[in-house]
């Protein structure tokens, strides 16, 4: 007989658990394998589980989440959908996005981090923000560029972040704040900047307008795909890779041997990932009983797969708190799991690859200079502001 999934005794998502996320999160996992909140979602946290539950999309299915409010003010797709319809949308992000199709925008991410690393350079020594100064400061600049938007509005970028993450969790305090902000500023900016007729010929924006007009999405569909590029190429990416300027501070051991092999980027970037996620969990719905060790989460509950918590899961990693490299991440779950995997997977890699690259040749070490501040939203994790020197070579 199964037994009845427990009560977590407090609010996971009050401004003083997003403060702790990584503490209260990881508390989640260890409460229990299936975990009930307040408001009857379940939460899944341990990385055996989650794995199943994301490579499961007809158990678990997107379309239907926790907290989903279809009338949000974000783009909605891709994260809403199952396949077969999934599959053909996000076929056309794949061709977009594709190691082909961004052959020529390593070049311009490339110079773009030529240039704005030596503008660093006169702050050597100073205090600067890992994340406003450095991080984002360059995805603002650089992706808009690739992805063919116009120069106008693009103070909205951070705006439009905020919108994006603050409106993805539950009613609460946090969430009753965001809903307060005016975003009709940036609603009329995407509204405008993704239009087909604002974007450069050249851009990636242009290549998904084109799989509409053979048909594999709608005009509006293809609209959508840009606005979720837009914000999935920015968020999670300036963040992983703050994480990675914070870990090179904290671990100065792994950064010497980055900059001795800079080939192990790559690994480096997939270990900042794992190491402290930028999203919290990914949302589903049950669409049948599903058995969890001795529990059965029943059919129609909306449940939260916790891969942040997870990618620091003891049972399956060794000593999950440390920055390492060299780790063996081929099963983190910060890329997500099956159908519903990063989509934009490369183009993060090429981001982080031109800009951290860069980096990595001229920067030899950083240094924690202040708290670190965290981004205050109930799914989105990471530093919204961290504090550091640089010290160039």
């Amino acid at each position: 007989m199964s037994k009845e999934i427990p009560l977590f005794p407090y609010d996971i998502f009050t401004p003083d658990a997003v403060r702790n996320a990584r503490s209260v999160d990881d508390e989640v996992r260890e409460f229990a394998p299936a975990v009930r909140l307040h408001d009857d979602v379940v939460m899944i946290a341990r990385h055996e589980h989650v794995t199943k539950g994301l490579l499961d999309w007809k158990s678990f299915s997107s379309t239907s989440r926790p907290w989903h409010d279809p009338n949000s003010p974000r783009p909605e797709i891709l994260l809403t959908d199952d396949p077969p319809r999934h599959t053909q949308v996000r076929k056309v992000v794949q061709d977009a996005l594709s190691p082909r199709a961004l052959e020529g925008a390593k070049a311009t991410f490339q110079q773009a981090a030529e240039e704005f690393v030596a503008e660093l350079r006169a702050k050597e020594g100073e205090v600067v923000d890992a994340v406003g100064d450095i991080t984002q400061a360059y995805i603002f600049r650089v992706l808009p560029d690739v992805l063919g938007l116009p120069k106008e509005g693009r103070h909205f970028m951070h705006d439009f972040s905020q919108m994006v993450w603050a409106t993805m969790g539950p009613p609460g305090e946090l969430f009753d704040e965001a809903m307060k902000a005016d975003f009709s500023g940036v609603i009329e900016w995407l509204d405008v900047a993704c239009d087909r007729t604002a974007l450069s010929p050249d851009g990636i924006g242009q290549t998904i307008f084109a799989a509409a007009d053979e048909g594999q999405v709608t005009m509006d569909e293809a609209k959508l795909l840009l606005q979720t590029i837009l914000s999935a190429g920015a968020d999670t990416t300036y963040l992983t890779m703050a994480n990675a300027i914070r870990a090179w501070a904290m671990f100065p051991d792994q950064y010497a041997r980055l900059r001795a092999n800079p080939k192990l980027l790559r690994s480096a970037f997939d270990e900042s990932l794992r190491w402290d996620s930028p999203s919290r969990m990914a949302g589903r719905i049950t669409t049948c009983d599903v058995e969890i060790e001795d529990y059965v989460i029943p059919a129609g509950t909306r449940c939260g797969l916790m891969f942040a918590a997870a990618n620091r899961d003891p049972r399956f990693w060794d000593d999950p708190e440390a920055y390492d490299i060299e780790r063996d991440n081929k099963h983190s779950l910060g890329w997500g799991y099956g159908v519903h995997g990063c989509v934009g997977r490369m183009l993060a890699q090429t981001e982080a690859q031109a800009f951290l690259g860069t980096i990595i040749r001229e920067v030899e070490s950083f240094e924690i200079a202040g708290d670190y501040e965290p981004w205050m939203t109930t799914v989105g994790h990471g530093p919204i502001k961290q504090p550091v020197r640089l010290k160039f070579a």
